[in-house]
This record gives C-alpha cells, sequence and structure tokens, in this order.
C-alpha cells in the first residue's frame, strides 16, 4: 500500500538523519492520519491516499504561486524540494493526447452531443481518470469537445 511505502520511506530518511525528507514526510503521514480519522478508518485505500497527496499537491502549488507574489525565492525553493518529493508517490500524470482519447470515448460512450451532456461525460472521465488529471483541465477539454463549433 502507499501509506506503507510512504512509512518506509519516513524510517529510512530518519535513520539517514534527512532533516527536510523526514519533516516532510512527518506532515504527509500526519495529514493521512488525520484524513482516515476524519473518515472514520483504520488504514486509508490507496485511492484515498492519492486524494489526500492531490490535495497536499494542489495546497503547495497554491502556496508556491502566492510565494512567487511575494517574491520569497527562498521559501520558493522549499515548496519545489516538497513538491518533488510529494510528486514521487503520485501517479503519472496523463498527457493531453491520451486525455483526449479518454474524453473522446466517454463522449461516444454517453452518446453526448451537447453541453447538457457535460456531467454525464465528466463522471465517466474521472472514474477513468482518478487522480492522474486536473479536474479543471478535464472540464476545459470535455467543453471544447460538445461546444458547437
Amino acid at each position: 500500500m502507499l501509506a506503507d511505502k510512504i512509512y518506509q520511506d519516513y524510517v529510512t530518511a530518519l535513520k539517514a538523519k534527512n532533516k527536510e525528507k523526514t519533516s516532510f514526510l512527518s506532515f504527509i503521514r500526519a495529514d493521512l492520519q488525520n484524513k482516515a480519522i476524519e473518515l472514520k478508518k483504520d488504514k486509508l485505500a490507496d485511492e484515498e491516499v492519492l486524494t489526500a497527496l492531490k490535495k497536499l499537491q494542489k495546497r503547495l502549488l497554491d502556496t508556491k504561486e502566492s510565494l512567487a507574489q511575494s517574491q520569497r525565492t527562498d521559501l520558493i525553493e522549499s515548496a519545489d524540494k516538497e513538491l518533488a518529493l510529494l510528486e514521487e508517490y503520485l501517479p503519472k500524470p496523463l498527457t493531453d493526447a491520451e486525455l483526449l482519447k479518454i474524453i473522446d470515448e466517454a463522449i461516444s460512450q454517453a452518446g453526448a452531443s451537447s453541453m447538457k451532456d457535460m456531467g454525464k461525460v465528466m463522471k465517466e472521465v474521472n472514474a477513468k481518470v482518478g487522480v492522474r488529471a486536473d479536474a479543471k483541465k478535464i472540464s476545459q477539454l470535455v467543453k471544447q469537445k460538445l461546444t458547437p463549433k
């Protein structure tokens, strides 16, 4: 399980005395533990762990953006390191071509022909894609496909 891999990497970083990695992995573990408590579960399934990690990634990207606006280069470097570490645990994101192929399949399966069918298509695409693509990007591409030209 993904949570177990994070724990093993945490222990390895702890033994190697890698303070930055230990600190961030500890933060991830705490976030996952809070999510488990919130869902009233002992252990999270991999899909739930991925969802939590994706939310954390989004938060870090937002933080990095606000740091860039306030010109805090020292903290931007730290956020970059944390994002790189986090991306080790996330699946490789889909390319636009792969995403468009999945969207086309979903449109044909749902029999979608207009924007009225967008909800059906989005549901189908999100079920196939999971956390491997940003929902905002999916929505934008589906709108392009369903909007008459």
